[in-house]
C-alpha cells in the first residue's frame, strides 16, 4: 500500500516549546515523544528533525542539537518491549534514547526521514519525496525495497530454497522401492504416450496420401497401424493408473510421517521454545504445511517428473526424425528457462511470506475462540472482528504481490510456446515444399510438439507449487532443525527410587540477558515441607519451573536424591513429580480421563482413591454421568474450584515423591480453600511438598518457608520464627494483615 508521506504531527503538550525552538522557516520533518529515561523509568522526552538539525529534550526540560552532517549516524533496536535510538558519528556515541514500543512507528518514521536527508548532504543533491510504502496491517513505513513490516514480521527470515526439498528424503528414504517401481511406471507410462505420433507418419505417408492420389487402401496396414494406436493408449492408461495409485500411496504416507515426526520433536521442545511461538502458527506449520507437501508430492512433483521425460523423449525423438526441424522448435526453450529461474527467485521469498501473515490469520482464531467467554464478557466482538478483518487484508495483499508476478509470468510462456509453434509450422512447410520432409513427417513432427510445448507450459507452472512446498517444507524443518534448551542426556543415569531430597547448588537463570534466579543455594529434606514466598516476580515460579526441569539452570546444579537431574532422562525424572498449577487445564474427555491423564492404565478403584483423596468425590457423584462426564475444552462446564480439584487428583494419582503448588488454591473460595487444606494436611506426610502461595496463611504449617526477593533467598525458617525476626516475611505478613483488614472495613460499610 503506497501513502503520501504526511506532515508530522507535534504532540500537543510540546506543541508551543517545540515551535519555540525552530529558526523562522524551519519545519519539523519527524518528530518521536520519548517515554522513558536512561534508568528506564517513565520519563517525558521529545525528538524533532528538521531539514538542518536534530533537536532533544530531556526529561529536566533541557536541549540539545545535532547539526545534520555526513557520518551522522542514527541507530535502532529494540528488545524486551523497549525501544533504543543511539545517535553516532566517526568518534563514537552522541546520545542514546529509549522508549517504549507504542511510540516505534514514530521512531521509524524519524530514521527514515533522517537517512534520507543525511544521505541528501552526502550527494549534494535534495532529498528526494517518494511516496512511502506503509504494511497494510499497522501503516508501518516499510523498509526501500522491502514489502515486509518490521513491525508485523519481528523475526529475521531467511528465504527458502527449493533445495530444502531434497531434505524430504529422509521421510522418502522408507518407501524408496515403492518409488523406484512408481519411476519405472512412470517411464513406460510417458513412453507409450510417445508412440501415436510415430505411427502417424506412416499412417499418413503410405495410407492416407497414397488412397487420396488414386491407389488402393492398404487395409492391412491400416488395421495395424490403428491397433498399435489403440494398444499403446491401453498401455499409458494402465501404466499411468498404477504409478499414480502408487506415488500417491506413498506421498500419503511421507506426509503422515512428516507430521508425526515433527509433532513428535515439537512436544518435546522446551517451555521457552513455546514462549515465543503463536498457537495458530505452529497449527498451521504441522497442518497446512504438511498438506501442502502431500499434494506436492502426490500431483505437481510427479507431473514435474513426468514432464521431464516427456521433454527428454521427445528432444530424441525430435532430432532422430528431423535435426534441424528439432532445432526450431527449441528456440524458445532458454528464454522459458531464464524466466523460470528469474520468477522462481521472486516467488520462493513471498510464498513464505504469504505462509506466515496466514499464520497471523489462524492465530487470532486461536486466541479468540478458546477465550471467547472474555470477548463477550468485554464486548469486543468488534474489535476482534477489525483484527481479523486487518489480517485478512494483510494476507490479501501479499497474495496480490505474489499474483502479479505470476499473472505476467504465465500467459508470457504460452505465447512463447504459440510463437514456437508458429515458427514451426512455417519451417516445416517450407522443408515440404523442398521435399527435404514428407508430410507425414510434419504431421507427426507437429503432434511430438504439442507434446513437448504443452509439457514445458506444464512445467514452468509447477514453479509456483514447487515454490509453495518449499516455502512449507521449510517452516516445518525450521521446527525439525530447533534443538531444545533442555535437552536429554546422551547417556541417561538410571534414577533410583526418588526419597525427595533436592539440593540447589548456587544455580542461576536468566530470559535472555535478563538474570532472574542468582546464586541460589537451598537443601530441601525428603518428605519436608517448603513454602516459597514473596512479592510478585521475585523468582518463585521461576525456580519451580527448573526444578521441574521446564527449564535448565544457566548456573550451578540442581539434584534430586544427590543425582544432577540434567543427567536423568526427562520422562524418568518428571514421573516422580506432580504438578498442581494456578490455572488448572483440563482436556476435552471425561472426568476419568482427565484424573488419569498421567497414569492411562490406571483402574477405576485408583481413580476414585485420588478424587477422595483430593475431595472431589463428592462432586463428580452429582455430575450426570459421574466419572464419565464429558467437561468441554479447558473444562468448561466445571468450577473453578472444581477444576482444581480434578487437577490435584490428576497429580496424586501418579503418587509422586515431590509434590509441587504453585497457587493452588488462588483460584478457590474460602470453604473450597479449607475442604483441599484437610486434604493436603494427610497427602504431604511422608512426600516432598514445594508450595507457592500468596496467602501466607496457607502456609503456616510449612516445616521452613523461603522468603524469595529478585531472585534470591533472603530468609528462611518457620512462621514463628520469621515474625520473631520482623524482616521480610513480617513485612509481607503485616501488609497482607493490612490488606484483608482494609477489605472487611469496606465490606462492613
Amino acid at each position: 500500500m503506497l501513502l503520501p508521506i504526511s506532515e508530522p504531527k507535534l504532540p500537543a503538550t510540546w506543541q508551543a516549546d517545540a515551535l519555540a525552538r525552530l529558526m523562522p522557516g524551519e519545519t519539523v520533518l519527524a518528530a518521536l515523544e520519548l517515554d522513558l529515561d536512561a534508568r528506564l523509568q517513565f520519563a517525558r522526552g521529545l525528538l524533532l528533525l528538521t531539514p538542518c538539525r536534530l533537536l532533544a529534550c530531556s526529561p529536566d526540560l533541557s536541549w540539545q542539537e545535532w547539526p545534520l552532517a555526513a557520518g551522522l549516524t542514527l541507530r535502532h533496536s529494540d528488545h524486551a518491549g523497549v525501544g533504543s535510538l543511539e545517535l553516532v558519528d566517526t568518534s563514537g556515541r552522541l546520545a542514546h534514547w529509549r522508549y517504549t514500543l507504542s511510540q516505534n512507528l514514530a521512531a521509524l518514521r524519524l530514521i527514515s526521514e533522517f537517512e534520507r536527508h543525511v544521505e541528501a548532504l552526502l550527494t549534494g543533491q535534495p532529498p528526494a519525496t517518494p511516496e512511502e510504502e506503509v504494511c497494510a496491517t499497522c501503516k508501518a513505513p516499510l523498509p526501500p525495497g522491502e514489502d515486509e513490516c518490521p513491525i508485523c514480521a519481528r523475526e529475521l527470515h531467511e528465504a527458502p530454497s527449493t533445495w530444502t526439498l531434497f531434505r524430504l528424503w529422509r521421510f522418502a528414504k522408507p518407501y524408496r522401492w515403492q518409488l523406484v517401481s512408481g519411476f519405472a511406471l512412470m517411464t513406460g507410462a510417458t513412453a507409450a504416450t510417445l508412440v501415436p505420433p510415430y505411427l502417424t507418419m506412416p499412417l499418413m505417408d503410405k495410407v492416407l496420401i497414397p488412397y487420396q492420389n488414386g491407389q488402393p487402401l492398404n487395409t492391412a496396414l491400416e488395421i495395424k497401424l490403428l491397433a498399435g494406436l489403440f494398444g499403446a493408449a491401453l498401455l499409458s492408461w494402465s501404466l499411468g493408473w498404477a504409478k499414480t495409485y502408487i506415488l500417491a500411496l506413498v506421498s500419503e504416507r511421507i506426509s503422515a510421517d512428516l507430521r508425526t515426526t515433527t509433532y513428535e520433536h515439537l512436544i518435546k521442545l522446551s517451555l521457552e521454545y513455546f514462549g515465543g511461538k503463536r498457537t495458530g502458527d505452529l497449527m498451521a506449520r504441522i497442518g497446512s504445511e504438511s498438506d501442502r507437501i502431500s499434494v506436492f508430492l502426490s500431483m505437481h512433483a510427479l507431473d514435474f517428473i513426468t514432464d521431464v521425460l516427456m521433454i527428454a523423449m521427445t528432444t530424441v525423438i525430435l532430432f532422430s526424425i528431423n535435426p534441424w526441424l528439432a532445432l526450431v522448435t527449441l528456440l524458445p526453450l532458454p528464454l522459458i528457462m531464464w524466466m523460470i529461474h528469474t520468477v522462481r527467485d521472486r516467488l520462493r521469498t513471498g510464498f513464505e511470506k504469504i505462509d506466515r501473515v496466514w499464520g497471523e490469520v489462524t492465530n487470532i482464531l486461536a486466541d479468540t475462540i478458546p477465550g471467547i467467554r472474555v470477548v463477550k464478557a468485554f464486548a469486543q466482538e468488534k474489535r476482534e472482528t477489525q483484527r481479523f478483518r486487518e489480517a485478512n487484508a494483510h494476507n490479501l495483499a501479499v497474495n496480490d504481490r505474489i499474483n502479479k508476478t505470476w499473472s505476467l509470468f504465465s500467459p508470457t510462456v504460452t505465447l512463447l510456446t504459440e510463437i514456437g509453434l508458429l515458427v514451426v509450422w512455417a519451417f516445416g512447410i517450407w522443408q515440404v515444399s523442398k521435399n527435404d520432409i514428407t508430410v507425414g513427417v510434419l504431421v507427426a513432427f507437429l503432434a511430438y510438439i504439442g507434446r513437448f510445448y504443452t509439457r514445458l507450459d506444464s512445467m514452468s507452472r509447477i514453479v509456483s507449487v514447487t515454490q509453495k512446498a518449499a516455502a512449507g517444507a521449510k517452516r516445518i524443518f525450521d521446527i525439525l532443525d530447533h534443538v531444545s534448551s533442555v535437552p536429554e542426556p546422551v547417556k541417561p543415569v538410571p534414577l533410583p527410587s526418588v526419597q525427595g531430597s533436592i539440593q540447589m547448588r548456587e544455580i542461576g537463570f536468566r530470559y535472555g540477558n535478563r538474570s532472574v534466579i542468582r546464586n541460589l543455594s537451598l537443601d530441601i529434606k525428603p518428605g519436608e515441607m517448603i513454602g516459597l514466598v514473596g512479592h510478585s516476580g521475585s523468582g518463585k515460579s521461576t525456580l519451580v519451573n527448573l526444578i521441574c526441569r521446564f527449564y535448565d539452570v544457566s548456573e550451578g546444579a540442581i539434584m534430586i536424591d544427590g543425582v544432577d537431574i540434567r543427567s536423568v532422562a526427562i520422562a524418568d525424572f518428571r514421573r516422580n513429580i506432580g504438578l498442581v498449577l494456578q490455572e488448572p487445564f483440563l482436556f476435552f474427555g471425561t472426568i476419568a480421563e482427565n484424573i488419569a491423564y498421567g497414569k492411562p492404565d490406571a483402574t477405576r478403584a485408583e481413580i476414585i482413591a485420588a478424587a477422595r483423596a483430593a475431595h472431589a468425590h463428592e462432586f463428580i457423584l452429582r455430575l450426570p454421568q459421574g466419572y464419565d462426564s464429558i467437561v468441554g475444552e479447558r473444562g468448561q462446564g466445571l468450577s473453578g474450584g472444581e477444576r482444581q480439584r480434578v487437577s490435584i487428583a490428576r497429580a496424586l494419582l501418579i503418587d509422586p515423591a515431590i509434590l509441587i503448588m504453585d497457587e493452588a488454591t488462588s483460584a478457590v473460595d474460602t470453604e473450597t480453600e479449607k475442604e483441599i487444606q484437610r486434604a493436603l494436611d494427610n497427602l504431604v506426610q511422608g512426600r516432598t511438598t514445594i508450595a507457592i502461595a500468596h496467602r501466607l496463611s496457607t502456609l503456616r504449617k510449612a516445616d521452613r518457608l523461603v522468603v524469595m526477593d529478585r531472585g534470591q533467598i533472603v530468609e528462611v525458617g518457620n512462621h514463628d520464627e520469621l515474625m520473631a525476626a520482623e524482616g521480610a516475611y513480617w513485612r509481607l505478613y503485616q501488609a497482607q494483615l493490612r490488606n484483608a483488614e482494609q477489605n472487611l472495613l469496606e465490606g462492613g460499610e
